[in-house]
């Protein structure tokens, strides 16, 4: 939509993680060498936390860009409110392992065994698990348990847990003293200051071909870190709206007050807005938990960001066709006007009735 308008070629501000976008702010270059650090050393724990928002699962998928020529096999799963028995089939699923059965001892013994074969193909398996806030105790303490799998030249399964802040009151509780014993590194991801909000804005449009079309006051970039604290996928919000106004109303220099118009906007349609009832725990339907619902979700969220990328393309149309017949409504009104000026009639109140 407004790509086209100003010279870009693709949409600079999608909401889903893109490693092609990944900006290495000082919190981002941080959290990288963490998990840099917890891949060469093979073994441990890798905690890392952050805010909604904050960048966490852009960060691990530019972290799987590199992992092309290391040994390692990776499997990411966006946990949810598992229990210990799904949270285990569950890590079979990320890994591929079929036909592991129901029980727990047989999943146990499929998944030893192909940690077994990964490690004698010269490989080690890595597990991620995003959004670990969502995990009860006892799945955490089944992720411990899972790291207790030992080949000949050590752990055969090492875990990067990446979640909301709430998790580290979780790790701190005093039945997680194990799991602590075994965190090799742990970081919080806090929120971008203002030259990484402003370095992280002109980052990603120049990914995009971005030529200096449009261009942004510096008065702008006070006002967009003020109001979305840093916080990149909140960036991404407001940039993507700000494009969209200039492209509008065709403007191709944008200032303080054309974001604090849209600002106004975004508050004006979220205030409009009731709020959602509380959903109910993930595989709970009508107040009893149901496994192989559990499971399916679980599997569904590992899929969701497709169908992001897919509501992104429809809202694309929808806004360029909405765009289309604003301008062609503006040249009426436009040339409504020149023929009251010539003919002194007015034209637009008798288009009226």
């Amino acid at each position: 939509m407004y790509e086209n308008f100003y010279g870009l070629q693709g949409k600079p501000f999608a909401l889903s993680p893109d490693p092609k976008f990944f900006y290495a702010s000082k919190g981002h270059r941080r959290a990288m060498a963490y998990l840099e650090y917890g891949v060469q050393q093979e073994e441990g724990f890798i905690v890392i936390t952050g805010e909604v928002g904050a960048g966490k699962t852009t960060l691990v998928r530019s972290l799987f860009e590199t992992l092309g020529t290391k040994p390692v096999r990776a499997a990411q799963l966006v946990s949810t409110q598992l229990d210990a028995e799904n949270l285990l089939r569950s890590v079979c699923l990320a890994f591929g392992v079929q036909g592991t059965g129901n029980d727990k001892a047989s999943q146990l013994r499929h998944m030893e065994r192909f940690l077994l074969d990964t490690r004698s193909r010269g490989q080690r398996a890595l597990l991620v698990v995003d959004e670990a806030q969502n995990l009860g105790m006892d799945a955490v303490e089944e992720l411990r348990m899972l790291s207790n799998f030992q080949g000949i030249d050590g752990p055969l399964l090492q875990s990067f847990l990446l979640g909301q802040p709430e998790f580290r009151d979780i790790l701190r509780s005093e039945n997680m003293q194990q799991l602590r014993q075994r965190v090799i590194a742990t970081y919080h991801l806090g929120p971008m200051d203002e030259g990484d909000t402003q370095a992280y804005v002109e980052h990603r449009l120049s990914r995009v071909g971005w030529e200096g079309t449009p261009h942004f006051a510096t008065d702008i970039w006070p006002v967009i870190h003020e109001f979305t604290g840093g916080i990149p996928r909140k960036v991404n919000t407001l940039c993507d709206r700000l494009l969209l106004m200039g492209y509008l109303e065709e403007r191709y220099d944008l200032d303080a007050d054309e974001a604090r118009r849209v600002m106004d906007e975004i508050e004006e349609d979220f205030g409009a807005q009731q709020e959602a009832p509380a959903p109910q725990p993930n595989g709970v339907v009508n107040g009893v938990f149901d496994p192989e619902r559990a499971v399916a979700n679980e599997l569904t969220l590992v899929r969701l960001e497709d169908s992001y990328e897919a509501m992104e393309k429809r809202l694309d149309r929808i806004e360029h066709a909405l765009a289309i017949n604003y301008r062609q409504s503006q040249r009426i009104l436009d040339a409504l006007d020149s023929l009251n000026k010539i003919s002194g009639f007015d034209h637009k109140e008798f288009a009226r009735h």
